[in-house]
């Protein structure tokens, strides 16, 4: 459907303009970039890819959506996916037209205004930060019995800092070192994902595909449905990372066509890779009723030490680790250059430190730094108390799926309002109809990540994913209403819209 919708691109098209004519469509859109256009096509998707990552989305749920569901669970990476490329595509048009870099900010800016933008902003920036702790803090335990080390705290702690410094290091490298990252992570990842994946298919394979479709008693003796809803939080965790691809489009030669399409590669790509490991897991787990009772509490490392054995489990450990690390790279970028489009609009405080680049590498590195130093701070925040991170982080994926649908949200409300998206990738006739399915989509997901599901546990717990997101809103609507962080700023705002000739005034 993509391509019968989108624009075609003839080869002449497809190849980059000049960096003049970059720069002449960034100075239209009333910036002018200090960022080096140095990402490829591929450089951009694998930012995108390793953002995603398929290797640590599954190994971090599939033993909690297996135990959960039963192996039915593979089939929500499918519904996910779906519901994800909607959003992608809406992306994609928002991006081809205003190739911005900080993603979702600048998007809603443009299709709303100052302060809905700042909300936005706010939302996602948070989220992102959340999730580099998290993704640097889930390594621990892979590092751990990679080094035979003992599996606690302090070392899980230790670990996870040492990802985040080496993200920031290659981070502070500049675009091109970056990209370069970027795509060795892609392809050690996309290997080891087909090479397990393709190993356990030939030679631990203890199931046909028939189980597929049985959930062995799993979902508690309740309804099997609720279950399978509570499963498919797997596939709402894999789901994102390819707005990542479009938080760097000032690094991107001929932004307009190449991100549009970097997002949906990394959609099909990254789908397929993290359904192809999924599937390769269940048909290799010996006993899915020990699974959903508890008894094998972790089938992913039962699995790889029955097929790899020692020696070759620490190749797969290694794999894993570097995909880890090449995560929390991808979304550190994509913090750093978030808070830096933040602080260029003078929407923060000390925005002209924020906005600040290195004059050799072409990067802002208190962006970047802050885009360490905070998740530092919530993964050591776990020495405290491992409660209090459980809490901190348990807004990651919500606020990730918040920020993408108040894009959403705003696209429709824009194009209801006479926004017709100008950009190189146009979905045509087809955009309203997918801007409605991915925003019933978004709403969906939202409401199943913060259903509450153990009645047994203390209130506070229960509803502890709504009321952490009902917090980091809060907080952000109180900040808006008592501080104006928009009043200073005066970038272009709310013009996607188009004005009726007796309003002269800039929108907010």
């Amino acid at each position: 459907m993509v391509d019968h919708v989108s624009r075609r691109e003839s080869p002449a098209e497809e190849q980059a303009p000049s960096g003049q004519d970059d720069a002449s469509q960034l100075e239209a859109l009333g910036y002018r970039s200090e960022f080096r256009r140095e990402m490829s096509l591929w450089a951009n998707f694998s930012l995108g890819f390793t953002y995603l990552s398929p290797v640590v989305g599954i190994y971090t749920l599939f033993g909690f959506a297996l135990a959960t569901a039963g192996p039915p669970m593979i089939w929500t990476l499918l519904i996910v996916g779906l519901g994800q490329l909607l959003v992608a595509l809406v992306f994609g048009e928002v991006v081809s037209q205003y190739p911005l870099a900080g993603g979702v900010y600048p998007w809603a800016r443009r299709l709303w205004g100052k302060r809905w933008a700042w909300l936005n902003g706010w939302v996602y920036m948070i989220a992102l930060l959340v999730t580099i702790a998290s993704v640097a803090y889930g390594s621990g335990p892979y590092a751990s019995m990679l080094f035979g080390l003992e599996s606690g705290t302090g070392n899980t702690i230790l670990c996870a800092l040492l990802v985040l410094l080496v993200a920031t290091v290659i981070n502070l490298g500049g675009t091109r070192t970056l990209g370069i990252a970027a795509i060795i992570g892609f392809g050690m990842e996309i290997l080891g994902a087909l090479a397990v994946g393709g190993w356990l298919l030939l030679s631990e394979r203890h199931h046909g595909l028939g189980v597929l479709f049985q959930d062995f008693g799993s979902g508690g003796g309740g309804s099997y449905f609720t279950a399978f809803l509570a499963a498919g939080l797997i596939g709402i965790f894999q789901y994102y990372g390819f707005e990542a691809c479009g938080d760097v489009a000032e690094e991107v030669p001929n932004p307009s066509r190449r991100i549009p399409k970097s997002m949906r590669m990394t959609i099909y790509v990254g789908g397929f890779a993290a359904t192809f490991v999924c599937l390769a897991l269940v048909l290799a787990v010996p006993d899915f009723g020990a699974v959903i009772s508890g008894k094998d509490a972790d089938p992913v490392s039962t699995v790889l030490g029955a097929a790899f054995g020692t020696a070759g489990s620490k190749v797969v450990l290694l794999v894993v680790l570097v995909s880890f690390l090449s995560c929390a790279l991808s979304l550190q970028a994509a913090a750093s250059r978030l808070i830096y489009s933040y602080a260029r609009d003078e929407m923060l405080p000390g925005s002209a430190v924020f906005s600040r680049f290195s004059a050799r590498q072409h990067v802002p590195p208190y962006a970047l730094l802050t885009a360490a130093v905070v998740p530092a701070l919530v993964v050591l925040a776990s020495r405290l108390s491992e409660d209090a991170t459980e809490r901190i982080v348990s807004f990651a994926v919500l606020g990730i799926y918040l920020g993408f649908q108040m894009v959403v949200f705003a696209a429709l409300r824009a194009r209801l309002k006479g926004w017709s998206p100008s950009g190189p990738f146009s979905l045509g006739r087809w955009g309203l109809p997918v801007n409605v399915l991915a925003l019933l989509y978004g709403i969906a997901a939202i409401v199943n990540l913060v259903w509450p599901r153990t009645p047994e546990a203390p209130w506070y717990d229960n509803y502890l994913t709504a009321l952490s997101g009902a917090v980091v809103v809060g907080a952000g609507l109180i900040l808006l209403v008592t501080t104006r962080p928009y009043g200073r700023s005066q970038a272009p705002a709310g013009d996607a819209i188009p004005q009726r000739p007796e309003r002269t005034a800039a929108r907010e």
